[in-house]
């Protein structure tokens, strides 16, 4: 789960993470259920029975249940069409009064976050059970990147102007300082995840699932997650996937409204397909690319690393080892920063993160790079644009808004 210590208030539960404590709203799960961002075909009852969820429901954001109109199996029966409710624990059932309330008559699944003690049943109006399913066991990532990425998806949109007034007189070298100790939070949670994904699915799976989960980056990681977990990479080695029928297969759940042409989920899934075409064995070569060691601390300016350890070099080369130049440009930093380089590190042991400071800065938040230079971060020869740099942009955006709301509670 990524946390020691918890409370549980209301609908957030506090947690003391590895890195400082965090919240984790209820609001959250729901968005998690809605958008099947778990293992789906692993849901079970808590008494062992397999949910099969024919549709999630409705999201209802007013009263009464929080998913309307579902439909699910569990176990042998039939499929059943009702409601879902969602607490982070499988008492708030209880303590929310809702055996007592109509509006909460139809509910067929009480999907909890936190498992419940042996022994717990929730039960109806009529004294019926109602099967319980926990999604904890079963969440791609712990809870404190969860509610990372919600709160950087809340960053994206809003104007940097106000927040960086703070830096005025500040040196650049104390600001690209200040940023590297968010950065490294930043990449230590993404070893972290590497860590988890490679416990629970391999390396191989593991390396599957993060390449098409950054392939949907940012608004189809989900259906692709789905999709990965859907056809397994010996599938699309052993007879090949037809990337046409997996856009098919999650055809109401991709989003297509704004995405540039080159980021199609469909032509994503055809680069992809010519990803593992051309290499069968990438996960392997993955692990090859990893045999070289990096020179330096990282602390060096960018160009220096770069120079000394042939960055632009390397990244054609591993384009080629690994994908045979199916990726390039942006997105292939995005699949090195998000993906390769914590999967390496979580795999070997090593300490990545000087390669992952300095690596191309791949695709962020329009607006951060223009940041970054205004305050002197980037610039001139020694010091172009990087991802670490604008990882740590974004760690210090993420804690100064956890400590204005510390403020405000």
């Amino acid at each position: 789960m990524g946390a020691t210590d918890m409370s549980v208030t209301g609908d957030v539960a506090e947690m003391q993470g590895l890195y400082g404590a965090f919240s984790f709203p209820e609001k959250l799960l729901q968005r998690i259920w809605a958008t099947g961002e778990f293992v789906r075909d692993q849901l079970t009852t808590i008494d062992g029975q397999r949910v099969t969820i024919g549709q999630a429901g409705k999201w209802n954001l007013l009263g009464g249940p929080d998913f309307k109109g579902a439909r699910v199996t569990i176990g042998e029966g039939s499929e059943r069409t009702g409601d879902v409710e969602l607490h982070l624990r499988a008492e708030d059932w209880a303590n929310h009064r809702h055996a007592a309330d109509p509006a909460y008559r139809n509910v067929i699944l009480h999907v909890v976050l936190f498992p419940p003690a042996a022994g717990h049943v929730t039960r109806g109006a009529g004294g019926e059970a109602i099967p319980v399913a926990a999604l904890l066991p079963l969440l791609h990532r712990d809870l404190e990147s969860y509610a990372d990425d919600a709160a950087v998806e809340s960053l994206v949109d809003q104007p940097l102007d106000e927040a960086l007034r703070e830096w005025v007189g500040r040196s650049a070298e104390e600001l690209t300082a200040m940023l590297r100790e968010h950065a490294k939070t930043r990449w230590q949670r993404k070893v972290r995840d590497a860590n988890r994904r490679i416990e629970r699915l391999g390396w191989s799976e593991a390396c599957h699932h993060a390449a098409l989960e950054i392939l949907g980056y940012r608004f189809n990681r989900v259906p692709m997650l789905r999709t990965a977990a859907r056809w397994r990479l010996a599938e699309w080695v052993r007879r090949g996937v037809d990337p046409d029928v997996a856009w098919a297969a999650e055809r109401e759940s991709w989003s297509v409204q704004g995405v540039r042409p080159a980021n199609h989920p469909r032509v994503r899934l055809r680069q992809y397909a010519t990803w593992v075409r051309a290499r069968p064995d990438w996960p392997e070569a993955l692990i090859s690319a990893a045999g070289r060691v990096f020179e330096g601390a990282g602390v060096e300016a960018t160009r220096t690393f770069r120079h000394k350890n042939d960055l632009t070099a390397r990244r054609r080369a591993w384009s080629d080892l690994v994908a045979g130049e199916a990726v390039g440009g942006t997105r292939w930093d995005n699949l090195v920063c998000d993906g390769f380089l914590p999967l390496m590190a979580a795999r070997t042991g090593e300490d990545l993160f000087a390669p992952w400071w300095h690596w191309f800065s791949g695709d962020l938040p329009e607006g951060q790079e223009r940041a970054l230079r205004r305050a002197g971060v980037f610039g001139g020869r020694e010091n172009p644009a990087a991802h670490g740099p604008l990882q740590g942009l974004l760690g210090w955006r993420l804690a100064r808004e956890a400590t204005s709301a510390g403020r405000g509670a």
